[in-house]
């Protein structure tokens, strides 16, 4: 069973429960905004099912309320800001708005965050830099989900990332991955929906692969393409929790820890594409090559080829229109906090 809401009313709903929480009202937006989206995407495990996550991290005070970023490092085209434990999208789109700014001034910039908190899906802040005529790169850290290839106890997290380019009429070209065989919010959205996995996504406890959603929670998430997506992972910690003076490794606590301090690093890279060509001519070029991927053979079966981020736009033009469908397990758990908050639940939609 699921209930179905419009977008706008979601977001709503999510702003005000934070906001009671002592959020900021354009911080709580955000936050509320960066779930919706993540559920118009088609990415229902990194929206709704979350918001919960946060509230409890609010009310511990792991996670502050009112975001305070601190510039510790400068040299120009270089920064590091740290987060002093505040609420990950707001930190991330600081980071993004920085970016841009010294990336006209120098052509490129490093952006380094520490002691953050989970931002949700790193492609809701690539697209913003990518909006404004850049490429971008976001590295995040993440708490440990994975073990080292070769072991049995994990220590290494899923470290997602992203990278987002303008595509002239095509819009945003954008990737992120995490570098596990799925991301460990589609576990969690298994779980709560009741449904097995696939074998191939996680292992238990003794590193038996697992189909079972919530011996996976307590388990392994498997690499992607095997050493290579933990290696990569490795690396992304490099960039995002070791270079930027954050916590890594098994130091770095998940969202849906309540009362552990985060301590999550990001790295994001912002090239402003005028420094390379002219935007226009970036565009064209861009254009280009999805038309080459998008006109080539379909394999048997396949109807239609979509570059990247392609799917996530259209199913967002579907679902603003038809609406979103929460689990219900995810419905009782925003109900539950209506209660708690005295925030009027969002009505529902039947399409």
């Amino acid at each position: 069973m699921t209930t179905t809401v419009k977008a706008q009313a979601l977001t709503q709903f999510g702003t005000a429960v934070l906001e009671s929480l002592g959020v900021p009202k354009a911080d709580a937006h955000l936050l509320a905004d960066s779930l919706v989206v993540a559920e118009l995407w088609g990415h229902s495990s990194h929206g709704m099912l979350r918001l919960p996550w946060y509230v409890e991290r609010l009310r511990s005070g792991v996670m502050t309320a009112t975001t305070r970023p601190e510039i510790v490092m400068d040299s120009g085209a270089v920064t590091v800001m740290d987060g002093h434990h505040g609420i990950g999208q707001v930190l991330t789109a600081k980071a993004v708005e920085l970016g841009i700014e010294r990336a006209r001034q120098h052509g490129i910039s490093a952006v380094g965050v520490r002691n953050s908190n989970h931002f949700g899906t790193a492609a809701y802040f690539t697209r913003m830099a990518a909006k404004e005529g850049c490429v971008a790169l976001l590295a995040t850290n993440a708490s440990p989900a994975m073990a080292p290839w070769g072991g049995r106890v994990k220590g290494i997290g899923t470290n997602p990332w992203s990278i987002a380019a303008p595509g002239g009429r095509r819009g945003v070209a954008v990737m992120d991955i995490a570098n596990t065989a799925v991301a460990r919010g589609k576990i969690y959205l298994a779980a709560e929906r009741g449904v097995e996995i696939p074998d191939t996504w996680a292992a238990d406890e003794n590193g038996v692969p697992t189909t079972d959603p919530k011996k996976a929670v307590h388990g392994l998430i498997l690499p992607m393409a095997g050493h290579k997506g933990y290696v990569i992972s490795f690396m992304m910690d490099v960039l995002a929790g070791v270079l930027t003076g954050s916590n890594f490794g098994s130091k770095v606590a998940g969202p849906y820890e309540a009362n552990r301090t985060s301590g999550a690093g990001h790295l994001l890279i912002t090239i402003d594409i005028k420094s390379t060509m002219p935007l226009d001519e970036f565009e064209q070029r861009m254009e280009a090559l999805i038309d080459e991927v998008k006109s080539a053979p379909t394999a048997h079966g396949v109807e239609e080829i979509f570059f990247p981020g392609e799917l996530e736009d259209k199913n967002t033009v579907r679902l603003l229109e038809t609406g979103i469908s929460l689990a219900d397990t995810t419905w009782q758990s925003l109900a539950k906090l209506s209660q708690e908050t005295g925030t009027s639940l969002p009505p529902t939609f039947t399409a």
